[in-house]
């Protein structure tokens, strides 16, 4: 795998770590800047807001561009107004910055899958694809709770310093390992690329795509309720079941891009159905803290594994779309980010109980079953049919 890949992970590894860190700093913000704690969490509203926006319009804006040069603009001011939201005492400032942050995250994200298939090549897809996609998993795992470490010990700006921090090594290697220049392939128009992604069974995909991360992020949200008020874990208990999801999905992404490459149909159809028995059964079992905590790990492995087998195979099917393929997969994976959580609180707000959440999980995982299932269907009949013999001729 050529270095240059894992120098895209660490650039995500940042980013990742800044869209999910603000669970852990929103008191600090709140109390510092003197708005209400519902304020304060319109700042992650404004970063999913972004990416979702952000992804299309980004990857049509610098479709023509030189890769490095996109990756470098956008990561550049990534940094820069991290380093702004660090040092400001506005809230609306501060708004501003996630909401442009997110943007220049959805570019970057987008160029970035291209470009990490681009230098692996079609034969390590999936594996490119995992390399990059592990970078959120790692910052579940470790940059979320150091970011929550940073704004206990020196408060919130300190983990917005720590994000910007962390680009800089990332720039100084895409300087010197991304190809400069434009691709040597002929790229088709947008207006090709854009009707390539408006098949229905790229769009089912996608749907599924998003219907997968929305069972993800639905029950990942409400985990602290769960582990807290029906396993009766203590608060203590908290981080480390977050972080032992977090290890559940590097070790997904790890063993699916190795993998998937070779069997990618079988692998993703049976993350699917894994996935949906297993928040049926979480959602079951939560009142045992054993199972619970079994389960915190074997759903993070097959959530994160399942959706980089989804990633990927929008990259199979969008070969007529190889610079907005990538936008459209982000944006996918961030309806389906804000999605989740919002049904979850429906759910908890309709008086359904704490374990309502994870049943919401594992309805939407039922509901992108039925979307593989008819992306499945599509696909069989468009296969060509075999030629017949000649009438009255026997065979």
């Amino acid at each position: 795998m050529p270095f240059a890949v894992y120098a895209l992970g660490l650039a995500v590894f940042a980013q990742g770590t800044s869209e999910f860190m603000l669970s852990g700093l929103l008191s600090g913000i709140s109390d510092d800047l003197h708005v209400s704690l519902p304020a304060a969490g319109l700042l992650t509203s404004a970063f999913a807001v972004g990416m979702v926006v952000g992804a299309p319009l980004m990857a049509l804006l610098g479709r023509d561009w030189p890769r490095r040069r996109a990756l470098l603009l956008f990561l550049g001011v990534f940094a820069t107004v991290h380093v702004v939201g660090a040092v400001t005492t506005s809230y609306g400032v501060l708004l501003a910055t996630r909401a442009v942050a997110a943007v220049a995250n959805a570019g970057f994200w987008a160029v970035a899958l291209v470009t990490a298939v681009g230098l692996a090549g079609p034969e390590r897809r999936a594996r490119a694809t995992s390399v990059v996609v592990g970078g959120v998993t790692v910052a579940c795992v470790a940059g979320v709770p150091a970011g929550a470490w940073l704004g206990g010990l020196w408060g919130w700006r300190a983990a917005f310093w720590a994000v910007a921090l962390v680009c800089l090594p990332a720039l100084a290697v895409i300087t010197a390992a991304i190809p400069a220049g434009r691709p040597a392939e002929r790229l088709p128009s947008a207006r090709a690329e854009l009707r390539t992604l408006a098949k229905p069974r790229l769009l089912l995909a996608l749907a599924t795509s998003a219907l997968v991360q929305g069972a993800t992020f639905c029950a990942f949200s409400y985990l602290e309720p769960v582990a807290r008020q029906v396993a009766g874990f203590g608060a203590a208990w908290v981080p480390v079941l977050l972080a032992l999801f977090g290890v559940g999905s590097f070790l997904g992404v790890a063993v699916c891009g190795r993998i998937l490459d070779s069997r990618p149909v079988a692998l993703t159809a049976a993350g699917l159905v894994a996935l949906t028995l297993g928040w049926s059964l979480f959602a079951s079992a939560a009142g045992s803290p054993v199972a619970v905590t079994l389960l915190v790990l074997v759903q993070g492995m097959l959530a994160f594994g399942t959706g980089t087998a989804l990633i990927s195979h929008v990259f199979r099917l969008a070969d007529g779309a190889p610079t907005l393929a990538g936008s459209f997969s982000t944006a996918a994976f961030n309806v389906g980010a804000a999605l989740g959580p919002w049904l979850g609180g429906l759910a908890l707000g309709a008086g359904l109980g704490f374990r309502s959440p994870l049943w919401v999980s594992a309805l939407l995982m039922l509901l992108s079953l039925a979307t593989a299932s008819a992306a499945l269907g599509r696909a069989r009949t468009r296969r060509p049919v075999p030629a017949t013999a000649e009438p009255g001729r026997r065979i």
